[in-house]
């Protein structure tokens, strides 16, 4: 009896290095972060802060690539065909939850990837240049209803937030508004002080140019008015029982180890507490929004399925 007891706690230490091996020696090189939108605005530079503070704490640099474009729902499908050893990770904007039912898809944006960490979400808003005849809410939704289709608006891209809860806006008002798409928060920006288009939706990476005196905001999506824009009402204010906030996190390969996905949620976990990416949400009016690998796989399941009544709810449904 003692023999045999010997021979399989023998056999299992010889396995057990075997199984850890991977995730004990993770990361053994840098790791990449994809994000969904181009360089320089607020989902960049809030990304690079909190990658910056993980690098730290992994030993290893996660390095921040842009791939902007497709509503924000590049870097989940660059997870499909990457391998599930945790050195490639992606945004998960809300984008991706609606995909599915708006095109043809071969992967599953709930089974198909591994969830890491939520970590933040952002403050909307809808602005117009300074110098507009629209000076308030009321003047828009006026203008708009004199004006069917006429008032045009940009957005960080088809089937992103500030695109579809402007839509959902317009449709409890009655308006018809001209959306017009953008790549992200820059070039958008571009758009609206250049005078292409007459009211952008979008983050609060829009604060600059407020503060500067080029735009003005005619309202805010949260909860309550947000302290930068203390005059700028929020929907609900304005009888629209809407609050978005588009949390978004961290995701890996399905099928990434449960220890590598538990050491990239440590880390990034860390990388949320320091006080250097607080600071940087701030800038933005934007907030921690913290879920474990858990909460944030749960949060995935809801969301797909909330954002299919959204999408039929808008008529851009479209049946596989």
């Amino acid at each position: 009896m003692r023999r045999r007891q010997l021979v399989q706690l023998t056999a299992a230490a010889l396995a057990a290095p075997a199984f850890g091996t991977f995730a004990q020696s993770f990361p053994a090189k840098p790791i990449k972060l994809v994000i969904a939108f181009p360089a320089g605005g607020p989902t960049d530079i809030t990304m690079r802060q909190l990658a910056e503070n993980a690098g730290k704490v992994l030993g290893q640099p996660v390095i921040v690539e842009n791939k902007p474009g497709a509503g924000g729902t590049l870097p989940a499908q660059q997870l499909q065909g990457s391998a599930a050893d945790g050195y490639t990770l992606a945004q998960i904007p809300l984008g991706v939850f609606r995909l599915p039912y708006t095109t043809k898809m071969t992967w599953d944006p709930v089974k198909d990837i591994s969830y890491i960490i939520n970590v933040t979400g952002y403050a909307f808003g809808i602005v117009v240049p300074a110098d507009s005849p629209m000076k308030s809410w009321n003047d828009f939704v006026t203008y708009a209803k004199a004006n069917p289709g006429k008032l045009s608006y940009g957005s960080t891209g088809t089937l992103t937030s500030p695109h579809l809860t402007t839509e959902l806006i317009a449709q409890k008002l009655g308006i018809t508004l001209n959306h017009i798409p953008y790549k992200g928060s820059s070039e958008l920006a571009q758009a609206i002080v250049g005078g292409h288009i007459m009211a952008a939706a979008d983050s609060t990476g829009f604060a600059p140019l407020v503060e500067s005196g080029k735009l003005r905001v005619l309202n805010t999506w949260g909860e309550q008015r947000l302290a930068k824009f203390p005059t700028a009402p929020t929907l609900k204010e304005l009888g629209l029982d809407i609050v978005q906030n588009s949390p978004f996190g961290i995701g890996a390969p399905r099928g990434t180890p449960p220890d590598v996905v538990k050491k990239l949620h440590d880390a990034f976990k860390k990388a949320m507490d320091d006080p250097s990416y607080v600071q940087a949400l701030a800038r933005y009016d934007m907030i921690p929004i913290y879920m474990d690998s858990a909460q944030y796989a749960k949060f995935a399941q809801e969301t797909f399925a909330r954002e299919k009544a959204l999408v039929e709810k808008l008529g851009l449904f479209k049946a596989q």
